[in-house]
């Protein structure tokens, strides 16, 4: 009869804990299913159950990233109105959820998140790196607004590529022109010896090419004869 009990007792915590954790996978695929599919009601409820809402997903992305990335928006505004939510996880790349919002040119959710305290300079890429390679001419004022945050404007990453650099590759000559009028050194160089100006024949852009090299010849001195 002890064994019987003994082994009464094995069986049921096992069904138990089975159960226990088949229910928070379904709680954590439920968690970032709603940071994607802007299910704020999903989210809420969570909430309320005591999920820890800064878990992150198997790559190293947190719900506030995923819902600022997907552009949920309504999940990511809930977010961030949660004190306990770190508005600076980073996942294993470095990306902030205000560097999504810079990249993606969502000026209010970038406004929300500088308000949230989010980190305007860190070492490594920045923010403003992926504002400025932005594609759009809307960027310009994602731009601004970081410089208005006292964004480095020289900013360089890993291999000391500066938001210049990619503004002149990838964004619009509109940005690389606000970026040199704000005072960005046309002559850094990456660790490839490379410039702004080479960053843009690189890419094609030959007005931003344009626009970098009209800046150098003004700034140069004029010699006396």
């Amino acid at each position: 009869m002890k064994h019987f009990k003994f082994w009464h007792k094995c069986f049921v915590f096992t069904v138990f804990f089975s159960s226990s954790l088949a229910a928070n996978a379904g709680t954590f695929e439920d968690f970032f299913s709603a940071a994607k599919l802007d299910n704020e009601s999903v989210m809420v409820g969570l909430t309320l159950r005591g999920f820890d809402l800064n878990t992150v997903d198997p790559r190293g992305d947190s719900a506030l990233l995923i819902a600022v990335r997907e552009g949920s928006r309504k999940v990511a505004l809930f977010l961030l109105e949660q004190p306990s939510v770190k508005v600076e996880a980073r996942n294993p790349k470095g990306e902030s959820p205000l560097m999504l919002a810079a990249l993606k040119g969502d000026l209010d959710m970038a406004r929300r998140l500088i308000q949230r305290k989010a980190e305007v300079n860190k070492p490594g890429w920045t923010a403003l790196h992926y504002a400025a390679s932005n594609t759009t001419q809307a960027s310009q004022e994602m731009v601004r607004l970081l410089l208005e945050h006292h964004a480095y404007i020289d900013a360089e990453s890993p291999n000391r590529t500066t938001p210049l650099m990619m503004a002149a590759h990838y964004g619009h000559p509109a940005v690389v022109k606000l970026l040199l009028e704000e005072g960005a050194d046309p002559l850094l160089r990456n660790e490839q010896g490379l410039t702004a100006i080479d960053f843009a024949r690189r890419g094609e852009r030959q007005e931003s090419a344009d626009l970098i090299a009209a800046f150098v010849r003004r700034k140069r001195p004029t010699g006396t004869w």
